[in-house]
């Protein structure tokens, strides 16, 4: 039996605490949030987030109807299902190789900060480019490799890699950096079209943060952000899938099993209390709220 690629499972990390919650990165929410705030859709019916986590920017997505959370640590999705409840969300553990959505049920995807824990990038790109309708909005974000740090420490035969190769370099354990050259090209294959490239988080060093207020360290960052010059650490793209506005394939059922198919065979699901149930007799799990797609139930 081939293996598929390696998943990056926070579980039940202590990472909310850890890197985000008093740990110096209120500046990086704040540019990150910015940026969503310019390249989201103005309305929009059902957004998919993936590798949603604790839900730390899921209230940006207001302007759209439902949004569906989707990581695969079941205790991430918990906190934020706590946070948000289930009016206009719906939380889903699963592998993002392997999607329990049908085809064209979304106008809207984000994947922020998420990207780089994947060591088959196309692959998961698929995914989402098959579970948006035509005429879709994907905000794409990634680490950058070939930023203005690595690119000096370059210079200097610091690194033991080089920051202008187009691959895509490990430099730790399932956290990956791209090239953004690699990016566009790779989501272009898939069908994605580019309509603009925004580099983000310049003033991403410890001394700047401490020295200079939050909001200025901001604005500075979004002037810089309408630079052409993507050497940043961090870059969004806004994507586009091509296809005439108002022949979307989008439903406007509310009703989960609408849009869950089973992830193993494809086909639809129907729920037993809290158990779901495929044609193909797969069984998955509901956990406090939570439908969970990671391992069939025996």
């Amino acid at each position: 039996m081939t293996e598929g690629p390696r998943i990056c499972d926070y579980g039940d990390s202590t990472y909310r605490q850890d890197f985000w919650e008093g740990q110096g990165r209120d500046y990086e929410d704040a540019v990150e949030r910015r940026v969503l705030q310019k390249v989201l859709p103005a309305s929009g019916f059902r957004l998919l987030e993936v590798g949603a986590g604790f839900g730390r920017i899921t209230n940006e997505y207001q302007m759209f109807r439902q949004v569906i959370l989707l990581d695969y640590s079941l205790e991430q999705l918990q906190y934020a299902r706590a946070k948000y409840g289930d009016d206009g969300f719906l939380y889903v553990a699963a592998d993002a190789y392997r999607m329990p959505f049908w085809p064209g049920v979304f106008d809207a995807a984000t994947m922020i900060r998420v990207i780089h824990h994947f060591e088959n990038f196309p692959a998961v790109i698929r995914q989402v480019r098959q579970a948006l309708a035509d005429d879709s909005s994907f905000i794409l974000e990634f680490a950058n490799k070939r930023n203005l740090k690595a690119m000096l420490r370059h210079l200097f035969g610091l690194n033991d890699w080089n920051p202008y190769a187009l691959e895509p370099i490990e430099f730790v354990d399932l956290n990956f950096n791209f090239h953004p050259e690699y990016v566009e090209r790779e989501v272009a294959k898939i069908g994605f079209e580019t309509r603009r490239v925004v580099p983000v988080s310049w003033f991403r060093l410890g001394l700047l943060k401490r020295a200079l207020p939050l909001r200025l360290l901001a604005c500075l960052d979004s002037m810089l952000q309408r630079s052409r010059l993507a050497i940043s650490p961090s870059i969004f793209l806004e994507l586009r899938l091509p296809g005439a506005p108002g022949k979307r394939a989008v439903s406007s059922s509310a009703d989960p099993l609408d849009i869950l198919r089973c992830p193993q065979s494809g086909t639809p699901l129907r729920r037993d209390g809290d158990v779901l149930l495929s044609e193909s007799g797969t069984r998955w799990g509901i956990r406090d709220g939570v439908y969970d797609f990671r391992r069939a139930l025996d």
